[in-house]
């Protein structure tokens, strides 16, 4: 090699020494971007809250999500929040206590959804026990059923078998639903990155080094005996049970449960008018595409539903997701954790039309829900919004 390029590659790496090289989970990249910004306080029109939780269930010490109750209350009236529906009744006593906590002191703010005790497939007659245990919970208040995930991924029989959500003993399960008049919030799978490699190529890698657990192609997932079917066979579960039971309204968590492919959404939307969807906790993945979200909510505008499944609620949760479905934003952070919690990506307002904003805030939750009160769509006060300018950049190389 010629002196003069042994010096010059010498040189690159002295430079290159004196630049950072930090591991994945530590870059944070701080925008250099300009561009206005505008701080939504609260919900431009009267907003229901269609997917959050309020329970016990997912708390590891039995307390309850949110510790008090009369600050939440305080909270939403601030963000201009009419009712929240709490997805934790689970049954029995644990749903007797989120109803005496939420739902009967404070009628019309919250608005408690049932699950189904599934360890009852265990036993003889279950699809008997089911139904009796759903009436059950209907009886003392519940306004909904909660299906999540487990069913098709953990959830098995009494010999072993996996169990979902098109079992034909579960059919009569959703056909009481419909007859009773619960709307189903289900929500089968999971994000199509966790059912791929977690290599390089995974573009939820941040997130799944986090939970590793949620990654379907490795570890306990992988083993004999424990693999769950694809999420293309937990989608054609759900399709099948929605198109088993058209009298019977499900709301599809988590944009129908596919939101990296609003396409085949809309194909589902289309043929099975009793299926509407949530937009609960996934922001990330409307807001990289705002274009096709937009023409998405604004096509099934009487079916989609405001959600967040951002718990414990908080302002700064709501806020952004105001900020996502009411403005033009460019480039913004759909979240302030680091690394952000569900995409190496920044997010872009939908720009939705007051039309659609009032429809899918509450007024499609007041006609699809039951026990979301009218008053829920009534007009309040609410604040301007505020766009702030570009802040000037300080000391930026070549600034001055």
């Amino acid at each position: 090699m010629k002196p003069q390029r042994v010096i010059k590659k010498a040189g690159l790496a002295v430079l290159r020494s004196r630049i950072a090289d930090p591991p994945l989970s530590r870059w944070d990249p701080q925008p250099t971007l300009r561009v206005p910004a505008s701080d939504v306080r609260q919900a431009a029109y009267p907003a229901v809250d269609a997917h959050n939780h309020l329970g016990r269930w997912l708390r590891s010490d039995d307390s309850w999500m949110v510790d008090d109750v009369g600050a939440l209350l305080a909270m939403m009236d601030e963000l201009n929040l009419a009712t929240i529906i709490n997805l934790d009744g689970r049954w029995g006593g644990e749903l007797e206590a989120n109803l005496d906590r939420y739902d009967r002191p404070h009628p019309g703010r919250f608005v408690t959804y049932c699950h189904l005790d599934w360890t009852l497939l265990r036993g003889r007659r279950p699809s008997d026990a089911l139904v009796a245990q759903l009436h059950a919970s209907a009886a003392v208040g519940a306004r909904g059923l909660k299906v999540w995930k487990d069913l098709g991924m953990r959830v098995r029989d009494g010999r072993g078998r996996l169990v979902l959500p098109d079992d034909p003993r579960l059919a009569d399960v959703f056909e009481a639903a419909g007859e009773l008049g619960l709307p189903v919030l289900i929500h089968v799978g999971d994000p199509v990155a966790f059912f791929r490699r977690p290599d390089r190529h995974n573009e939820r890698l941040d997130e799944l080094r986090r939970h590793p657990t949620a990654a379907r192609r490795v570890g306990v997932n992988s083993a004999p005996g424990r693999r769950g079917p694809g999420l293309p066979r937990l989608l054609g579960a759900l399709e099948a049970v929605v198109a088993a039971h058209p009298a019977t309204t499900f709301v599809g968590a988590h944009v129908g449960c596919l939101a990296e492919d609003l396409g085949e959404v809309t194909r589902m939307l289309d043929a099975y008018p009793n299926l509407c969807i949530d937009v609960s906790a996934r922001a990330a993945e409307l807001g990289r595409q705002p274009r096709v979200a937009r023409r998405f909510i604004e096509r099934f505008a009487d079916r989609v539903l405001f959600g967040t499944d951002s718990f414990p609620p908080a302002a700064d949760g709501y806020r952004a997701y105001f900020r996502l479905l009411e403005t033009d934003d460019d480039h913004f952070a759909y979240s302030t954790s680091v690394p952000p919690p569900q995409g190496r990506w920044a997010a872009y307002g939908l720009d939705l039309s007051a039309d659609v904003l009032r429809r899918v805030y509450a007024g499609n939750a007041a006609r699809l829900l039951p026990g979301v009160p009218p008053s829920a769509t009534t007009p309040s006060a609410t604040l301007p919004l505020t766009v702030t300018p570009p802040a000037r950049h300080q000391g930026e190389a070549g600034d001055g």
